[in-house]
């Protein structure tokens, strides 16, 4: 019951950095009208790492005890690429790519986001893949292909391609992340987003020469990127934490459809036969892959590591005088090796190969 709370944890934490996801690219593309995309992607990765800078910020003024891992130094070459990817680049192709694509269009086509994730997780990290989920891919493939096809070629297409290759990046970056999952969230995504965010707004300001917008669209932006890029992704480094990259980016799928509701209502946009077909394709998908159970007996490795942790099934180790008290707590322990059969999903305790059976 108890590993069954923890996937049911994790579900709701990638459900919730899903609606934060999806609501923040309909208001993207409303302030696009008087901000630059380079400044746009600067702005809401800025406003992530500032907002969550302020949290820690209180957090300590308030005396509160640090629960999670710190990084380590031999965490700072994964989390630079991941900066790169998913901080720099991809916002970056996600704004160019709503300059010239309909928001619901674009919010549905970020369903290729959880594609990448899943498949990249599938083809290099070998988690698992059932063919339920695997038929739920081909769903959303099929999806997003009649999207990519409705909005033909010129700049609409190219749009599309330019939003396809920021799902692309956020996938890798997703896969990478989970290297650093057992870590603090909040200073992963705050380290992300002062980083990735000054990148961008000097390129645009200083390169491209574009202007600052006034204060009320500049406070908005921070606003939204705080919210939909720094808070969600905390709640997705803590899905990654119990359910693995394939399945948090199948859960994180949600976020196209909520974007693309809200998109309708805001822009008015028209709900053409294509738009729900690939709708509807794109729900099966995600339903094959939210209906998914995984149980087999299976194989845990003795490792040593540090994560914030309860005393749970996976967490039954003796206390040394200087570890903490309370749960949860963050220390080193030890796992030994054992062997014993539940529903699981490749969290931070499950990732382990597969036979043939």
């Amino acid at each position: 019951m108890a590993r069954q709370s923890k996937v049911y944890t994790g579900i709701g934490f990638a459900l919730g950095s899903a609606a934060l996801f999806g609501v923040s690219t309909p208001m993207a593309k409303l302030l696009l009208g008087g901000i630059s995309p380079w400044l746009m992607a600067g702005l809401l990765y800025l406003g992530a790492g500032f907002g969550l800078a302020m949290v820690r910020l209180l957090s300590r003024w308030r005396g509160k005890p640090a629960a999670e891992a710190p990084l380590k130094a031999v965490d700072l070459g994964w989390l630079a690429i991941i900066v790169l990817f998913g901080g720099v680049a991809g916002p970056l192709l996600l704004m160019l790519g709503l300059v010239g694509t309909p928001a619901s269009t674009a919010a549905l086509l970020l369903n290729l986001e959880g594609l990448a994730t899943l498949a990249i997780a599938w083809l290099v990290y070998r988690e698992n893949v059932d063919l339920r989920v695997g038929i739920g891919a081909a769903a959303i493939l099929l999806g997003a292909i009649i999207l990519s096809w409705q909005t033909g070629v010129g700049q609409a297409g190219y749009g599309a391609l330019a939003i396809a290759s920021a799902c692309l990046f956020w996938g890798i970056d997703n896969n990478l992340t989970r290297k650093l999952s057992a870590s603090d969230p909040e200073q992963i995504a705050m380290i992300k987003g002062l980083v990735a965010g000054a990148v961008n707004l000097l390129i645009g300001l200083l390169w491209r020469q574009d202007a600052l917008p006034t204060i009320g669209p500049l406070l908005v932006a921070m606003i939204v990127g705080f919210l939909g890029y720094g808070v969600s992704l905390v709640l997705f480094i803590h899905a990654l934490r119990h359910l693995g990259s394939a399945r948090t980016g199948a859960y994180f799928s949600t976020a196209p459809f909520i974007g693309a509701v809200v998109a309708v209502t805001i822009f008015r946009d028209a709900v053409s036969l294509q738009l729900g077909l690939a709708g509807l394709l794109m729900a099966i998908g995600l339903y094959l892959h939210l209906a998914e159970r995984h149980e087999h007996e299976h194989h845990h490795d003795a490792m040593l590591h540090e994560h914030a942790h309860v005393h749970d099934a996976h967490h039954q180790h003796v206390h040394e005088s200087g570890d903490p008290a309370g749960e949860p707590h963050v220390h080193v322990h030890r796992h030994f090796a054992t062997v014993h059969r539940h529903p699981h999903y490749p969290d931070i305790h499950h990732r382990h190969g597969h036979g043939s059976g």
